[in-house]
């Protein structure tokens, strides 16, 4: 009895690990909302990561034992910035890319509690009323990515940071303060396929 339960758990786990590996490897979030703000303005805020912590909505407030270090340029490709320590992990986020007043592309390393390289990407485009700001992030799933994928939304999890993110940015684009999350009125983009 105890060897016909063990081979039934047996072809689960299998069954299971097979199940996991036809997960996308490929994943892809996207937010995109209006900032009443010239091109140039939300730029700035986004190509300084010195002004990161302005408008983010994963931000934390310093605490015993977080390290933060900035590193490089001050603003544009190079320009980098690392944490390390508290809830978020250890990891950096690097600027590859910048193009003025029209995108800027970051290369997020995460290295604890676990490792992934991915790439964040801000379009800009002027748009009556503003800057049309796209917020999208992607990279490539790995094992662990793929089975929490099983039980978590990713899109509908990051994507709502992305939202609380770029109303914080309109806010202070237009020399206000972040945005609370109840207030948030960020636009989706049509939303990626479930992780």
């Amino acid at each position: 009895m105890a060897s016909k339960i063990a081979i039934a758990a047996l072809v689960l786990v299998v069954a299971l690990g097979a199940f996991i590996a036809t997960r996308p490897d490929h994943f892809r979030i996207e937010r995109n909302a209006l900032v009443a703000a010239p091109p140039a303005t939300v730029f700035a805020l986004i190509n300084d990561l010195h002004r990161l912590d302005t408008w983010n909505p994963f931000r934390s407030e310093p605490a015993p034992g977080v390290t933060r270090t900035f590193d490089g340029p001050h603003e544009g490709p190079g320009a980098s910035f690392a944490y390390a320590g508290g809830e978020a992990g250890d990891g950096r986020m690097t600027i590859v890319e910048s193009q003025p007043d029209a995108r800027v592309v970051l290369k997020l390393e995460f290295f604890k509690p676990f490792e992934a390289t991915n790439q964040a990407t801000f379009t800009l485009t002027p748009e009556r009323g503003g800057t049309r700001v796209s917020w999208a992030m992607e990279g490539e799933n790995t094992l662990m990515g793929k089975a929490m994928s099983l039980v978590v939304n990713m899109d509908t999890m990051l994507g709502k940071e992305f939202e609380r993110g770029l109303a914080n940015l309109d806010a202070v684009a237009r020399g206000g303060a972040p945005a609370s999350s109840a207030s948030v009125q960020a636009e989706a983009a049509t939303p990626a396929p479930a992780l």
